[in-house]
């Protein structure tokens, strides 16, 4: 399992069509990815244009296909230009729930 902790700011004048392409990605994620088991997108309360996402992968080949998808592709290159800073990454190892107890989410829409 592989866990994805991502740290997005946005430029304030690109917010809302940053969020509407991101709504697209995280849809795509949970609902065409059978690997991505977990994709959240989170606000930080302190600041509006900063974004967080939670994302957990089955494998290495789930996240690489991640990196593939077409909605994916879609969503860097819709803002590639509407970061405000570098985006931080951070991998790390799930350890609870443990790996046996992980379960597809259903379909979001």
């Amino acid at each position: 399992m592989i866990g994805l902790i991502v740290t997005i700011n946005i430029k304030p004048e690109h917010k809302d069509a940053f969020m509407a392409s991101l709504e697209g990605d995280g849809r795509g994620s949970n609902n065409d990815e059978p690997g991505c088991l977990q994709f959240d997108v989170l606000q930080d309360t302190e600041d509006a244009n900063r974004i967080f996402l939670y994302e957990i992968y089955r494998d290495d080949a789930a996240l690489e296909a991640h990196r593939a998808a077409p909605h994916f592709l879609k969503w860097r290159e819709e803002v590639k230009d509407w970061f405000a800073s570098e985006i931080t990454r951070h991998i790390a190892t799930p350890v609870y729930p443990k790996d046996a107890d992980w379960v597809k989410r259903p379909k979001v829409s």
